[in-house]
């Protein structure tokens, strides 16, 4: 009998582990403004793979989750500058068009650490902030992870 029970208790504990890792994680918005473009919208021909949030030039960009620092440039022309950031879970949140960037690759960063400045750098007529957040190399809705969203 104890057996039994010992078995069922492990497999409980099993599947609520499943369940946990199944769940999205939860994030920070990386600025507060108005969501302009929304995940799959198409501008000029092309799927948004995140979210544009219209902001003023020179708004703070805070990391949505601790990680590290995979990127920071601008070699991505239609992105401007652009820092990804690399996180324990397997996700990699992106935020572009910044006017200035304040960390560099390899730097360990802490969930609402100012990474970035917003600017209209890249392929944008207007400040803004370009957010994704992908599950490997798959691009997936942020507003199905950040809080309150």
């Amino acid at each position: 009998m104890t057996t039994v029970c010992h078995s069922t208790a492990r497999a409980r504990r099993r599947a609520r582990i499943r369940l946990l890792a199944a769940r999205p994680p939860r994030c920070d918005w990386p600025v507060r403004g108005k969501v302009i473009t929304s995940y799959g919208a198409k501008t000029n021909g092309k799927a948004n793979e995140g979210i544009n949030l219209s902001v003023p030039e020179g708004t703070p960009v805070r990391t949505a989750e601790d990680g590290v620092v995979g990127y920071s440039g601008n070699e991505v022309k239609s992105y401007g500058n652009l820092v990804l950031v690399r996180h324990s879970n397997g996700y990699v949140t992106a935020y572009a068009h910044a006017r200035e960037v304040l960390v560099k690759r390899g730097d360990a960063i802490k969930r609402g650490q100012i990474i970035a400045k917003s600017g209209q750098s890249g392929e944008v007529g207007s400040p803004q902030l370009h957010f994704e957040i992908r599950k490997g190399s798959s691009p997936v809705d942020p507003l199905h992870f950040l809080n309150g969203a």
